[in-house]
């Protein structure tokens, strides 16, 4: 261990000019020495932040050796490290002398327990609450243990009484298990085809138009059917036959502005009788 006098403003601590070249057993000493004087300093103050800072840099090691029992997860190590200097922090603004333990003792749960809030909040493909997402957990032991002892996969009811649940409680955690993963839409799917390979967004049905209009025809088929003959077939020559209404006009032996009138008239009233429906 190698230190060089004392930096300016920093008391009586020692400066450490590579804190990551400190042994862990150095840094055990050491960091004795550094939460002494933290205990005594004013916050805030120049000499308050060396010593914190200080204490930070050379406990790294410790949330690099909590991270490596992650390094399973498909998180990237550098996140969960970030996250776990985190937990490093609210343990070194917490650590007493006066509790008689060692820091990395106190440290560690901290760290693991910031890293497992993480995995906790962010893992989750879909929000879901948080008695579900540890009733997950003990739905996935509950599943390994029963199928290990039965040689099978257990029933609903068999986990419900290991698990001590009833067995909608146990049909709800499986539902919200199915919001832990997801897939990217644009995710490629192998296939045979000679288009190459397909996207789950090529399975995706889109909204029919021609669905609303079975609606609207099933609404309005008793209202046509209200009208008088001459109302219904002017109907259908303007919008079946699709004809002008002169050409309307022609056919019926009247004006234009008479097929006007009348076309008004039952549209009004259709309108108004599909309001009424709704």
């Amino acid at each position: 261990m190698s230190t060089t006098g004392t930096e300016a403003g920093a008391g009586t601590l020692p400066i450490i000019p590579d804190t990551s070249a400190v042994a862990p057993k150095d840094a055990r000493a050491l960091s004795k020495l550094f939460f002494r004087e933290l205990a005594v300093l004013e916050e805030g103050t120049h000499e308050y932040q060396y010593a914190r800072n200080t204490l930070i840099e050379m406990n790294m090691s410790l949330v690099r050796y909590a991270a490596g029992r992650f390094r399973h997860r498909a998180d990237e190590m550098e996140d969960i490290v970030q996250v776990g200097m985190i937990g490093l922090i609210k343990a070194i603004d917490r650590f007493e002398l006066s509790r008689e333990v060692e820091f990395t003792t106190f440290a560690v749960p901290y760290i693991v327990g910031e890293i497992k809030r993480f995995f906790r909040d962010t893992s989750w493909a879909v929000h879901v609450p948080r008695r579900l997402q540890e009733a997950r957990v003990e739905l996935a032991k509950a599943t390994e243990e029963l199928s290990t002892r039965l040689g099978r996969t257990p029933t609903v009811k068999e986990l419900a009484e290991l698990m001590s649940l009833t067995e909608e409680e146990v049909i709800e955690a499986r539902l919200a298990s199915n919001g832990y993963n997801s897939s990217s839409l644009d995710a490629a799917l192998s296939g045979d085809d000679e288009e190459g390979d397909a996207s789950l967004t090529d399975f995706i049905g889109s909204e029919d138009p021609a669905m609303e209009l079975v609606e609207d025809f099933h609404s309005l088929a008793p209202l046509i059917a209200d009208l008088d003959d001459r109302d219904r077939h002017i109907i259908h020559l303007r919008f079946v036959e699709e004809l002008t209404q002169a050409e309307i006009g022609e056919r019926l032996g009247c004006s234009q502005m008479h097929v006007s009138r009348l076309l008004a008239r039952t549209m009004k009233r259709l309108r108004a009788g599909l309001l009424e429906t709704g």
